[in-house]
């Protein structure tokens, strides 16, 4: 590496020095070109420098002892036959500043992380404290509310959670749904039948849904019935037993829509409600379903509110710092 060393910080300065079994993941832990260490190095404000199986770290002393846990967390993901991308080094950069996560990124050495979802496609780990949590709840709670910026991974996580699910059995059906609002925009007559004039507001949900289980299983248990996905306004008059229920963009339903979903709760389901208070493209933005929801049911028994904020933002960095400028740090 013929990198120049970053700015020194102020404060006591340090330098560690790891060594790895496996040098033969290296090369996928630095990424190409160094540009996983370049990030950290950046973000951290170090100095990374490798030679064989040994990397040292110069910098600040805290600054150092974080960069060391970020690299053994990441090193030990590939250990583990997972992958990482841009977004897993971003995220375990900012879980390692959290000192309620003492112990988490070192446990990652031995014995993998706290909590992890794995669908067909592939195995998704928290990258914020607040997903931490999230995951838990999803795993433990009847009913969760998600609230939070766009890139949260708000809804993407519920969907792996009910993929897995419905993969192992536990529940029959996952049923994704969302109001058909137009955000902002006067979209006009829509062309088609039904299906391909809601297919445009239900496109995110696809997406999740194609990230964590093949192509032609999305299809087939979409034409089985076994998942199903459809506008909130479906959702009248049923009752889903049985299910994992996720609704999305649940900032844009009215309290009349938000009873009527949540009241669609059956046997052996699970709900989420996904939305994000702060972008509400309702004629009435003080009418929104999803602050009369949370403002009435949270600490109820078998209920989890889950907030996120722009510092939990897993899509590229700059998001977060897009979501700040325009709404300040959300709470």
């Amino acid at each position: 590496m013929s990198r120049k060393p970053v700015q020194a910080q102020v404060g006591e300065r340090s330098r560690l020095e790891l060594q790895f079994d496996k040098p033969q993941l290296l090369g996928r832990l630095f990424g190409e070109y160094d540009r996983n260490l370049i990030a950290i190095e950046n973000r951290l404000g170090v100095y990374v420098s490798a030679r064989g199986n040994r990397v040292q770290i110069e910098g600040e002393a805290s600054a150092a002892a974080r960069t060391r846990d970020v690299l053994n967390g990441l090193y030990n993901r590939l250990v583990r036959g997972e992958d990482i991308d841009s977004g897993a080094v971003e995220g375990v950069i900012a879980m390692s500043s959290e000192p309620t996560l003492d112990g988490i990124i070192r446990a990652e050495v031995a014995d993998g992380p706290p909590i992890m979802i794995r669908t067909r496609k592939k195995t998704i780990v928290p990258r914020s404290v607040t997903q931490i949590a999230y995951m838990q709840a999803l795993a433990s709670k009847d009913i969760i509310f998600a609230l939070g910026p766009a890139g949260t991974g708000k809804t993407y996580v519920a969907v792996a959670q009910a993929v897995q699910q419905l993969i192992n059995g536990t529940v029959d059906r996952l049923i994704l749904s969302r109001p058909a609002v137009e955000a902002g925009e006067r979209l006009g007559f829509l062309p088609g039948d039904m299906k391909e004039k809601v297919d445009p507001y239900l496109r995110p949900l696809y997406d999740a849904l194609y990230d964590c289980l093949p192509a032609e299983q999305v299809e087939r248990r979409i034409a089985s019935g076994e998942i199903e996905i459809a506008p909130i306004a479906f959702m009248r008059g049923r009752t889903l037993a049985d299910a994992f229920v996720i609704l999305d963009e649940a900032q844009n339903t009215t309290p009349a829509q938000m009873k009527m979903f949540l009241t669609r709760f059956g046997q052996n389901s699970r709900m989420v409600v996904c939305g994000d208070p702060r972008q509400i493209d309702l004629p009435d933005i003080g009418k929104s379903g999803l602050a009369d929801a949370v403002a009435k049911l949270e600490g109820i028994e078998g209920i989890a509110t889950v907030r996120f904020g722009a510092g939990d933002v897993v899509r590229h960095p700059i998001v977060g710092r897009i979501v700040e400028a325009y709404e300040g740090p959300a709470g």
